[in-house]
This record gives structure tokens, C-alpha cells and sequence, in this order.
């Protein structure tokens, strides 16, 4: 049997390898405090799970569902979008349900991306943004985000001839893994440069409705022209609870969504019809639970900010986002510093260098972790200076 060549120097997907280690401490019977994954412990609100059952008595739900998804949920998409965003969306054209945001995301380069092409990719990034490209013959060219730039890219230093190939920009804000935000001043700059470069950009926000201290993110498609250059990809998994249910969009660039929808419909069969009518009674029904889960994530950010400061580690709060982006201490590098909170300290915390070269010197912490263990956690973290074993390494 012989794999196929562009499975060979394809890694694991990062957090199979972390809940590898995981399951093997716990077979050990050791309790393992886990900071590392964005799923939100946070059950799917009531009123959508009633929605869901309603929904599943429905024979018309048992049977085969459409790749692009029930009129009434792009109708349900769009509506959403005005309402936040103020951003109009042709429910038709405009709006693609995907299986969670995921699948959309390492789709989109089939349809763009050619043998030898190229796709802007940020560095430090979510896996699948290069994952995608490689797998449709591409290559990643990865744009630095640096924290005295505000983890924003710059793209002024591309070489003319990596443009000329470029065929997708890959941004993300608020952003994943550093918490970084963006407002219309970087919005309109990418606009501006995908017209001019002639390159489709491709805006994965699914935390916008993740935010603290009264901060409300924006959407990329606000931004002047950005239909013209560009689609975002959206979930409801972080902003209602409901990563389990695998339920997302692309909206945006009508020729983009066109293209997305043809591939869908050659390898997938949508979404089950009963998820997409939990999705309708998310999207029109009461917002008020997703300011009641930010609360409950803003009270979790200040306790682990305020120890992660006490022990040495220099973070910045974040304005949204799930997560805590925090430098290493000093003598280590992120796979040492997380390898030693886990071995002594029972605590999975992820590696910066999981995300890209650009994430070395970073770890990742979760805001998704219950209380009872979140408490259990902080203690740990809080004696972590007078148990370090390791030997510095420089």
C-alpha cells in the first residue's frame, strides 16, 4: 500500500498530539488540568437545544439535506450579518452553511489555489489556513505577526514575484492564537492591497462576538470594496456554544461563494436539516446569552492574567477572543515550558510553536475551562516558581 505523496510530510493535527499526551497522563491516574483547546464548556444555551428537538421531530429533517443549506438559514445568515454588522448580503448569492467554519477554510484553496500557486498566510496562525493550501498543490508564503506591530501583517516587504503567484490573503481578527483585534484602518489597508494585487481575501472571524469591556469587533465585509475582493468565514460555535453541532458560513464575494458552493456539492451532502433549524433559532432568537457568556470569560481572563503576571509571565489582556497569548520566561522556549508545566505541574498549556516559527516564545491559554478546574489550575500556576526543575536552556 502506498500513501500518496501529499500525505508524507503532512503532520498530526496539532491538538491530536495534545490530547495524546493528555490520555496518557490520565492513564496514569494522574488529573490533568487542560488550558489548550477553544471549546467552550458552556453548554448550548436552552432555547436553541429546544429548538433542535422540535426541529428532529420534523420527518422532512430525516432525509438528505442540500449542500447549500435551506433558504430560510441563508435568509436567517444575512438577517444576522445587518443586524451586527450593518453589512447587506444576498441570502442567494452571498451566503454558503458550511460543517463548521473548519471545513470551509480547507476547502477554499481547491477552488483558487493551482499547482504552484501561492496563498499569504499568518504566522503565527491557525493550522489549517497552510494545511488547506499544501493539500491543493499550493505554498504557504507566512506574513510575521509581530506584537510591536500589534500582530497585524505587513505586507509591504512581498516580493513582487511571490505576488505575481498569490492568489488568497489569510487574515483573522479578532485573532487566534494572540487575541489580537483589528479596525477599520487595517481593514480598508487589506482591501486596498488585494485590488491592487488582484488576490482574494479570505477573513476568518469567528470570535467577533467574543469580546470584553464593552469592546464590539468588526467584520472585515464593513470595510469599503470588501465584497468585491473578499469572503469571511464565520460559526456559531464559539458565539452560541455549539461546536459540537459543526454549523458555520461563508459570506461575502458572490463568484468566491460560487466556487465554494461547487466543491461542497461534489464531496459533501450539507448539513443535517435539524442542526440547520437549530441554527435559524440561534440567529433570530434572544442575543442576551452571549453577553452572559462573556462575562462569565471576562471573569476567567482577569484571574489567569492577574497569575500569570505574579509568576513572571508578561501578557497583554486581550479585548477579545478566547484566549490568553503569554511570553514564555526567560531561558525557555514554548515546547520546554509547556513540557515542564505538564510533567510537573499537571497544566496543558499550548505551544506558541504549534501555530507557526512566528509563535516561539509564546504559550496559549483557554479561557474554555471550567471553574472548579480553572481554580485547581491557578493554584497550581501560582507555586509554579518554587517547583521548576528544568535546566535553563539558552
Amino acid at each position: 500500500m502506498k500513501i500518496a505523496r501529499r500525505m508524507e510530510n503532512l503532520q498530526p493535527y496539532l491538538f491530536v498530539e495534545i490530547n495524546k499526551k493528555i490520555a496518557e497522563k490520565r492513564a496514569k491516574g494522574e488529573e490533568v488540568i487542560n488550558f489548550a483547546v477553544g471549546d467552550p464548556d458552556i453548554p448550548t444555551p436552552p432555547h436553541i437545544i429546544a429548538g433542535l428537538c422540535q426541529a428532529a421531530q420534523d420527518t422532512a429533517n430525516h432525509r438528505y439535506p442540500e449542500s447549500a443549506g435551506l433558504p430560510e438559514l441563508r435568509r436567517a445568515m444575512a438577517d444576522w450579518y445587518k443586524k451586527r454588522f450593518d453589512v447587506t448580503l444576498d441570502p442567494a448569492t452571498e451566503v454558503l452553511p458550511l460543517i463548521g467554519s473548519k471545513e470551509g477554510i480547507g476547502h477554499i484553496a481547491f477552488c483558487f489555489i493551482d499547482p504552484g500557486d501561492v496563498a499569504l498566510v499568518p504566522d503565527p496562525g491557525y493550522p489549517v489556513y497552510a494545511f488547506g493550501t499544501e493539500m491543493a498543490g499550493g505554498r504557504p508564503y507566512y506574513l510575521p505577526l509581530k506584537e510591536e506591530n500589534g500582530f497585524l501583517p505587513d505586507f509591504r516587504g512581498i516580493k513582487d514575484f511571490i505576488l505575481e503567484k498569490t492568489r488568497l490573503l489569510w487574515i483573522n481578527y479578532p485573532n487566534n492564537p494572540t487575541g489580537a483585534v483589528a479596525g477599520i484602518d487595517f481593514f480598508n489597508q487589506v482591501v486596498d492591497f488585494a485590488k491592487k494585487c488582484n488576490i482574494l481575501v479570505c477573513h476568518d472571524g469567528p470570535y467577533t462576538e467574543v469580546a470584553y469591556d464593552g469592546y464590539q469587533p468588526m467584520s472585515f465585509l464593513q470595510a469599503e470594496g470588501a465584497k468585491d475582493v473578499g469572503i469571511e468565514f464565520h460559526s456559531l460555535s464559539k458565539s452560541y456554544n455549539m461546536t459540537g453541532w459543526r454549523i458555520g458560513m461563508a459570506v461575502g464575494n458572490a463568484t468566491a461563494i460560487n466556487a465554494l458552493k461547487t466543491f461542497k456539492s461534489n464531496i459533501d451532502s450539507g448539513i443535517p436539516q435539524a442542526i440547520q433549524q437549530m441554527a435559524i433559532y440561534a440567529l433570530n432568537g434572544s442575543q442576551a446569552c452571549i453577553g452572559e457568556h462573556n462575562a462569565v470569560y471576562q471573569r476567567r481572563r482577569d484571574l489567569i492574567c492577574e497569575v500569570l503576571t505574579n509568576i513572571g509571565l508578561q501578557v497583554t489582556v486581550p479585548k477579545a477572543s478566547l484566549y490568553l497569548w503569554a511570553k514564555v520566561p526567560e531561558g525557555y522556549n514554548s515546547v520546554d515550558f509547556t513540557a515542564e508545566l505538564l510533567d510537573q505541574m499537571g497544566i496543558v498549556v499550548t505551544a506558541g510553536a504549534g501555530f507557526g516559527r512566528g509563535g516561539e516564545g509564546y504559550v496559549r491559554l483557554s479561557l474554555t475551562i471550567p471553574d472548579v478546574s480553572l481554580v485547581k489550575g491557578l493554584s497550581r500556576l501560582s507555586g509554579w516558581r518554587n517547583t521548576r526543575r528544568l535546566v535553563v536552556k539558552r
